[in-house]
């Protein structure tokens, strides 16, 4: 009884102290670093402070309000979704940023802490030249509402950072259903917009807006303009594929004609050969040799393997090493032998540098059961990076087949690697019907 009664008063002690903190912190101040000091407090009480946070929302000053923002996203929880969305509809560009973020954050947790606001002067300011891979997994459903609210500020929000922001968040969120919204976004005259809108619009894969972005092919940023055709590449928007033509013919620019050869590469057509073979013999630009090797390979003439494994044992640079290593596997061969291309592409996976290009060209051939059945021997002999490089290829282009390994997987000795064993097998499993 006694130890009840000391447990209570102790209760008791921390709420009165945490009662007396907000008290304390006035948030009818007419000083604003008061009651940004008592926002602070309502973050701390946890799901319990939600409303008070959602109340502090309706501020005069616009710093309070970013801070009631910031205590949302700290709280957490499917509790704070309907509050961050009335926070996109503030008329000040960083709330709305950081309302944004937060939803963002709440399907993919950790998103804020990655240095998503940068402070540059007095402003914050979200950076829009960091990379953006960032992406929900697959098997996540993000509400529709949700999606909306983000949506309107692609078009509505209060600068073009808000609206450049709102662009990326539907791309991460995978927003098929505010496509339109992407779309309608291709018009914009900012390049952060237009650029943001057709990186979302990669993430969400939907081919039918590929003859849309044929207008931008010749945007005089060349940012904007080789985004575009990027896009249409990986959309495989064949309809394009006149227009990507006379661009590659009349572009001066190395790094566009690069750009349209590697999206011509991704919609095989015999017409494109002797773009692809000139291209492959460029003994100054690696990047070309990279593209025309994979234009080669996915053509599928498994006579070209005759002109391409020479090249991949005399190829010193990585980028069209792995490219022709990429096109060899694709025309069939498959064997695992040590020195063997698709061998190569597995060991790439421990290359801090090339990894990600390695494991986009493995997630391609994984489609093929034959190459599936060769990666899963590797698995357990493979190192950490191998493991989990090859986890995450299989959760992608994986079968029924692929959940065994995946299984097995998440026994390993090392956490790391049986936890993404978990979440590819997670991801597998969404996929299957």
């Amino acid at each position: 009884m006694a130890n009840f009664h000391v447990r209570w008063c102790g209760a008791l002690a921390a709420a009165l102290s945490l009662s007396i903190g907000v008290f304390a912190q006035d948030p009818q101040s007419g000083d604003p670093k008061q009651r940004i000091k008592a926002v602070r407090e309502y973050a701390k009480q946890g799901a319990s402070g939600v409303e008070s946070l959602r109340r502090m929302l309706h501020d005069a000053d616009s710093a309070v309000r970013v801070e009631a923002v910031k205590g949302l996203v700290e709280v957490g929880g499917s509790g704070v979704l309907e509050p961050l969305m009335e926070a996109t509809r503030d008329n000040d560009p960083q709330v709305q940023m950081r309302a944004t973020d937060g939803l963002v954050n709440f399907y993919l947790p950790g998103y804020v802490q990655q240095g998503r606001f940068e402070k540059i002067g007095s402003a914050l300011k979200s950076p829009f030249s960091d990379k953006n891979d960032a992406i929900i997994p697959s098997y996540v459903t993000v509400r529709e509402d949700v999606l909306q609210a983000i949506g309107k500020l692609v078009s509505g929000g209060g600068s073009t950072d808000a609206r450049a922001n709102a662009a990326r968040a539907l791309g991460i969120l995978r927003g098929k259903a505010a496509l339109p919204v992407l779309v309608e976004a291709l018009r914009s005259k900012d390049t952060d917009v237009l650029a943001e809108a057709l990186l979302a619009i990669q993430k969400i894969r939907d081919p039918s807006v590929g003859p849309k972005l044929a207008p931008l092919f010749n945007d005089l940023s060349e940012r904007v303009q080789t985004t575009a055709i990027e896009t249409a590449g990986l959309l495989r928007s064949k309809e394009t594929l006149p227009d990507l033509r006379r661009v590659y013919a009349k572009s001066g620019k190395a790094r566009v004609q690069r750009t349209v050869l590697t999206a011509i590469g991704n919609m095989p057509d015999e017409q494109d050969r002797p773009l692809f073979e000139k291209a492959l013999e460029d003994q100054k630009d690696e990047n070309l040799r990279a593209a025309g090797a994979e234009g080669l390979g996915r053509l599928g003439n498994r006579a070209d393997i005759g002109k391409l494994q020479p090249l991949f044992n005399s190829e010193r640079k990585m980028k069209p090493r792995l490219a022709i290593a990429f096109a060899v596997v694709k025309l069939g061969a498959t064997e695992t032998s040590e020195f063997s291309p698709l061998q190569y592409l597995s060991n790439t996976l421990n290359s801090k540098l090339y990894t990600g290009v390695a494991e986009g060209y493995l997630v391609e051939l994984a489609r093929d059961p034959q190459v599936r059945e060769n990666l899963y021997p590797l698995i357990p002999k493979g190192t950490r990076a191998e493991k989990m490089g090859l986890a995450r290829v299989l959760s992608v282009s994986g079968d029924k087949n692929s959940v065994a390994p995946l299984e097995a997987l998440t026994r390993d000795s090392d956490g790391e690697v049986a936890e993404s064993g978990l979440r590819a097998l997670k991801v597998l499993k969404a996929r299957l019907p």
